[in-house]
């Protein structure tokens, strides 16, 4: 008889990509709803599952219980979370790539291009590209043979519009379709997204000027579920006056999820401009503040 999986074991287990959908549309529906706090069943039926079924799929791909999502989604849990995030914001960089962070273990891989390469726009360079289901919506991933140096949400934008947007930031590279290649890498990205463990390191690659590359390893010291403003970025790069280039720097990143601009809001605590939507901004801090609590 098969022993029953660990805790443990089973927040290392894969999640299925087909599995996300109803997860997504269930993310979707708590964000536009939680102020009438939807029941399990009323979440359930908009997931098309019965509600145990939905129960298990949910925290398989959240990595906590619809109950624990919609409260830190509730109007009071919000604001605990950006009180709780502006006690971290020193903390968080003195991390560095050590401590409560996890990036002690980073298992990403962040490759940046020689100032040569990144004037040539990908000149050479052969970009994967495919669309995948994740917890947070249909998503488009590109990559090279260093990595993923691309992932954005569907939602703003259909497919096409976001396919151009990727073939105009790296105008120079050839571009093939291939969803097969992107699926495993897409897992291991969803995966690394929800705090679980990966079995080898996931390689980015970005392309960006210095001060954006400054700023982008700043984006990847902020701990799992942390908050950081944009003046406390450009503190820790050293340019404390430049906050406006920072929102620059932020929204330029390409690689969503991976490397983590949701996590940079207002001084004033205010969740506000996200690429994908500030709902889905949203979405992702709930999901990291419950999982980083129940952690």
């Amino acid at each position: 008889m098969r022993q029953a999986l660990t805790k443990a074991e089973q927040l290392a287990a894969p999640v299925r990509l087909d599995a996300y959908e109803p997860v997504a549309r269930a993310l979707d529906y708590i964000v536009e709803n939680f102020e009438d706090a939807p029941s399990l069943e009323q979440t359930a039926a908009v997931a098309g599952l019965s509600p145990a079924h939905f129960q298990r799929v949910f925290k398989a791909g959240a990595g906590v219980s619809p109950k624990r999502f919609l409260q830190y989604l509730a109007a009071g849990e919000a604001k605990k979370a950006m009180a709780l995030g502006q006690n971290v914001l020193e903390a968080s960089f003195a991390a560095g790539l050590s401590g409560p962070s996890r990036l002690h273990d980073l298992f990403l891989v962040a490759e940046a291009m020689t100032p040569g390469a990144y004037r040539k726009k990908g000149d050479g360079l052969v970009i994967r590209y495919g669309v995948a289901d994740g917890p947070f919506g249909r998503a488009l991933i590109g990559a090279t043979d260093k990595g993923i140096c691309w992932l954005s949400f569907s939602g703003c934008k259909d497919e096409n519009a976001q396919v151009a947007e990727l073939k105009s930031d790296w105008p120079a590279a050839s571009f093939v379709r291939d969803d097969a290649f992107i699926a495993p890498l897409a897992g291991k990205a969803f995966a690394f997204a929800a705090n679980r463990s990966l079995d080898k390191p996931l390689g980015l690659h970005v392309q960006g000027t210095n001060f954006q590359l400054k700023v982008w390893e700043a984006l990847l010291k902020i701990p799992f579920g942390g908050l950081v403003t944009y003046g406390g970025i450009a503190a820790d790069i050293g340019a404390p006056k430049a906050s406006r280039a920072v929102g620059a720097a932020v929204g330029a990143n390409m690689i969503s999820l991976l490397i983590p601009c949701h996590r940079v809001i207002l001084s004033s605590g205010v969740i506000h401009n996200y690429r994908w939507g500030a709902e889905r901004k949203k979405a992702i801090l709930a999901m990291e503040r419950a999982n980083a609590e129940a952690a």
